[in-house]
């Protein structure tokens, strides 16, 4: 391919931003540090300065849309700046299985699969629907987003790990189901409710379908040391690009340091014509 010809295709994609917008009031995930923002410095002169606007930033880096670092469960992981673009670009799928999934729901590689095709190597992004209850949101609902979204079945992370996905990106909280990680303890009515529905619909308590010791936080604790991380709380233009094949970026500070980063994650799609 020419460079003509490279720079006329690359003008011609259109770009999706699935981004959740920043924000002090952008909630953490639960018990987490948030975002706070102040100015040191303004135009007009203040703080011992003047003559520009400046900042000072403090936050946990899990607040809005993030990508989960291996050292964030894996002591012996790489750090986010240790890892390389490649690993964070590439071809992927942005799945809706939004009409399939709602409060504790589970989901499993079988929905995914059914809406597009999934090839080995590929990032995968699910649109579980849930980002309609992030806080910019007009259904905003702190309390649905972070403790009652739907999460993945017992087979979910194998099957990733089969397929060798690239990253998994969530619009929800977590890529954990929330009864699966420490929000089951601190929100036990909510819980009480999980069981009672996946009884119903499976006919088995939460232990017995998810045994603690095999599936709290698997998502995380089995898939990092395996170089399979994960992004949270995506979303922005989630729903205008469902169910289809596209090139994807995700973009973190190149943070030698950090263990996860506030990232910028864009879907390139190709022309019809």
């Amino acid at each position: 391919m020419d460079s003509k010809t490279f720079f006329d295709f690359m003008g011609s994609l259109k770009m999706y931003d699935l981004t959740q917008r920043l924000s002090i009031h952008t909630p953490p995930w639960p018990s987490y540090v948030p975002l706070q923002i102040q100015y040191f410095k303004r135009i007009a002169g203040a703080h011992m300065g003047q003559g520009a606007n400046g900042q000072i930033i403090t936050t946990s880096n899990h607040v809005g849309t993030h990508i989960d670092g291996e050292i964030h469960f894996h002591a012996s992981g790489r750090s986010i700046g240790q890892v390389p673009m490649e690993e964070w670009v590439g071809a992927g799928v942005v799945v809706d299985i939004s009409d399939e999934v709602g409060d504790y729901d589970l989901y499993t590689p079988e929905m995914i699969m059914k809406k597009v095709e999934v090839k080995e190597g590929d990032i995968l992004i699910i649109n579980t629907g849930y980002h309609r209850y992030a806080w910019d949101q007009p259904e905003s609902d702190e309390v649905r987003y972070f403790v009652k979204h739907p999460g993945p079945d017992p087979s979910f992370h194998e099957w990733a790990l089969q397929m060798k996905i690239k990253w998994i990106g969530v619009d929800c909280g977590s890529a954990d189901h929330p009864m699966n990680t420490i929000i089951r303890n601190w929100h036990p009515k909510p819980f009480k409710e999980a069981e009672a529905k996946l009884i119903e619909k499976y006919g088995k308590a939460w232990d017995e379908m998810f045994p603690p010791e095999e599936y709290y936080q698997v998502m995380h604790l089995k898939l990092f040391p395996k170089k399979l991380v994960h992004a949270e709380n995506i979303g922005g233009d989630i729903d205008k690009i469902k169910n289809k094949r596209v090139w994807i970026g995700l973009f973190p500070l190149r943070g030698i340091e950090l263990e996860s980063s506030m990232c910028r994650i864009i879907a390139f799609e190709p022309p019809t014509e």
